[in-house]
């Protein structure tokens, strides 16, 4: 195992400024995937599970969205919220039983609701009650991925090394190239932030500027809505 004293900081930083592989490119036709945008998780005056990274960061994601629906492309939004029993937050969630606790993030509790700065279109964004980390796992979004014919992925959200990685992973897994804007994922520590940024972007994805993916969509064809 190569060591080093570098932050994990540090470690992206000279991994962004000197690749050790080249991009996976952008696709032809994309999916928004924004993962778990939720108070539970933005409220920062209201939940101690909640984060932030960059302060730009729900503009940045409200911009990608409303690119996306100009170019006719689809715009999706997951929530994490469970049963009254907490039964299907599984092993993952019953760890605890605490005010704080994944499992209490009861669907139609405010830790439930999306960060009201949002932009999310009512008709036509797609909105997913996934329950665990990965927004593919027994969810719709792998079938609307075949029915939009999609080719390929750009993950926003958080928690960076938690539902963004594994989203990211199983996006790779089912062939679909993956694109991560920097700017728009977060986590509660910078530590593990920067770490899954690097691993992010050694193995599984495009982690760029998020000027890149506005640039890109900018000069998408789209389809019309």
């Amino acid at each position: 195992m190569e060591q080093s004293n570098k932050t994990a900081r540090e470690l992206y930083e000279a991994i962004k400024a000197k690749p050790t592989r080249p991009r996976f490119g952008f696709g032809k036709r994309p999916m928004l995937i924004n993962i778990d945008l939720q108070r539970a998780y933005t409220d920062l005056g209201a939940f101690a599970t909640s984060y932030e990274t960059d302060p730009r960061q729900i503009e940045h994601v409200n911009a990608l969205a409303g690119l996306f629906r100009d170019k006719g492309l689809p715009v999706a939004w997951t929530y994490v919220a469970y049963m009254e029993s907490g039964e299907d937050c599984g092993v993952w969630g019953t760890r605890t039983d605490t005010p704080d606790s994944l499992q209490n993030i009861k669907v139609g509790s405010p830790r439930s609701e999306f960060d009201p700065r949002l932009s999310i279109d009512p008709v036509r964004d797609i909105v997913v009650n996934k329950r665990m980390a990965s927004a593919f796992f027994e969810t719709n979004i792998p079938s609307l991925m075949v029915w939009h014919q999609c080719d390929s992925v750009i993950l926003t959200g958080g928690s960076t090394s938690g539902c963004v990685r594994a989203t990211c992973v199983e996006a790779l897994s089912r062939g679909y190239k993956v694109a991560v804007p920097e700017e728009c994922v977060a986590d509660k520590h910078e530590s593990p932030h920067f770490a899954n940024l690097y691993d992010m972007a050694v193995k599984y994805a495009d982690v760029v500027p998020v000027a890149d993916v506005v640039a890109y969509l900018k000069a998408h064809p789209g389809r019309p809505a």
